[in-house]
């Protein structure tokens, strides 16, 4: 008998400074039996980093498609973005690029980052579109804490510092930019 998804409810409210954008989803996040709350929470991370009104969820992990596990498509089908997690495949990463006209990569992991960062570097800077993220291992983890299965999320971002917070504890994260679209 084939193990099936968690389901996580979040109300998630945004106030993006950056990017001026202010919003507050209703989302849905079903959590793959072989997913940990750590991968499932740098999904929503990255949700809310490129949160809009046509930014979804895949069925991801749960299918043998070639699509993004988040992604955001035009109307007419264009993957206007295209999102992975963890240290992606170069191959992958690829054939995310010649779909779209942006790929984010958040890579999370610690001291395995630097690792595959230094052995893909090279390859991966010939991807224009392509941006990539280090999350770093203890911001993963605290983000961790804030799993319940339903949950009442505020994210406050500005200057490059996301305040994730819930009516108890605020965590705050700071991505690093490994490597920036264009470059």
């Amino acid at each position: 008998m084939a193990l099936k998804a968690t389901v996580y409810k979040v109300q998630l409210q945004i106030a993006d400074m950056d990017r001026h954008y202010y919003a507050d989803h209703s989302l849905t996040l079903a959590q793959h039996p072989s997913e940990n709350n750590e991968r499932m929470m740098v999904r929503l991370l990255a949700f809310t980093l490129n949160a809009s009104n046509t930014l979804q969820f895949t069925k991801g992990l749960s299918s043998e498609s070639d699509e993004a596990e988040l992604w955001d498509l035009a109307l007419d089908g264009t993957v206007n973005l295209w999102v992975e997690f963890g240290q992606a495949d170069e191959k992958w990463l690829k054939k995310a690029c010649s779909r779209a006209k942006q790929v984010h990569l958040y890579c999370y992991g610690g001291r395995v980052v630097p690792i595959w960062w230094q052995a893909n570097q090279s390859a991966l800077s010939r991807y224009q579109q392509l941006s990539i993220w280090d999350i770093s291992e203890q911001s993963v983890q605290q983000m961790a804490t804030l799993v319940q299965r339903s949950m009442n999320l505020q994210c406050n971002i500005s200057e490059g510092q996301i305040w994730l917070s819930d009516d108890s504890q605020s965590v705050l994260i700071e991505p690093v930019l490994l490597k920036a679209a264009g470059r």
